[in-house]
């Protein structure tokens, strides 16, 4: 298994390069096809009382800076393609529908990867709340820049935050091309519970085993939270073992949007310190 399209979201003009280097450079290690995506969403338009009319030099006002947009991320992204020299393509799309788009949500669930960036924590902003919902109901891994992390950089290290979920195995595997790269892989498990076939003590025991069948350098190991938040203790050993890449689950616990996410998964994704692939 390896990642032969990669599709890089590049959300706006500000975050454009930095995805683009990421998603440039994996393209390369995995020798993938490479589809820069930017999905410009048109704002609501002003109505001109007392009749409702939309107002015409509103609607043009917003078609331009959704269009000057688009054309700012897209020539930021074929620059950086074409002196790199991947097989690359460009799709730049504005719309209503904005992620939400049917052309849009196509283009995410035939990819073997999605690459998107954190966004920025200082300026969060709606229109972030919808690619993080397109993102999670693409049905595909999702693999997260952090806002701090400017230049791509080898993944030797890896931690898999493992709690034998349906989540965590998804993530797991679909982080194989990843994990076979690497130079060490670590089973990580918070709290781990006793079961009817595996005690706390070996906890992710039977994960490591299958992953060193596939060639993987795979190591155990287990924390308490000790009246932390279960994403604490998994901050924790991300920076204390110098981790590169965090491998996750995702959860849906409801469809609004403050629900989206579990805590744990909630918490870890404000405050990303290393890549983090995710999938649900």
């Amino acid at each position: 298994m390896t990642y032969k399209t990669i599709l890089a979201v590049l959300d706006s003009p500000r975050n454009t390069a930095q995805v683009a280097d990421f998603a440039i450079s994996l393209s390369r290690d995995f020798d993938a096809h490479l589809i820069g995506l930017h999905a410009e969403t048109l704002a609501s338009v002003a109505l001109v009382a007392p009749m409702e009319i939309p107002d015409p030099v509103a609607i043009q006002a917003l078609q331009d800076m959704a269009q000057a947009d688009t054309a700012e991320v897209g020539r930021i992204y074929k620059e950086r393609q074409s002196l790199a020299g991947v097989s690359a393509e460009w799709r730049g799309l504005s719309s209503a529908a904005g992620y939400s788009g049917t052309t849009v949500i196509d283009a995410a669930r035939t990819a073997d990867l999605i690459i998107a960036g954190q966004g920025n924590p200082e300026h969060p902003t709606d229109g972030w709340r919808d690619l993080e919902s397109f993102l999670f109901d693409s049905g595909r891994p999702v693999l997260l820049i952090p806002y701090i992390l400017r230049e791509p950089r080898p993944i030797k290290r890896v931690l898999i935050a493992w709690n034998g979920s349906r989540e965590a195995a998804r993530a797991t595997f679909d982080a194989l091309p990843f994990l076979k790269q690497a130079d060490d892989v670590e089973i990580f498990t918070v709290d781990p519970e006793e079961t009817t076939v595996q005690s706390a003590a070996i906890a992710g025991a039977e994960i490591a085993a299958t992953l060193a069948r596939h060639g993987c350098k795979v190591t155990v190991a287990t924390g308490e939270t000790n009246g932390l938040p279960a994403a604490a203790v998994i901050e924790n050993r991300l920076s204390d073992g110098s981790i590169d890449l965090l491998v996750m689950g995702a959860y849906t616990h409801s469809r609004l949007w403050e629900m989206l996410f579990g805590g744990v998964t909630r918490t870890l994704l404000d405050s990303m310190t290393a890549l983090t692939l995710l999938s649900r």
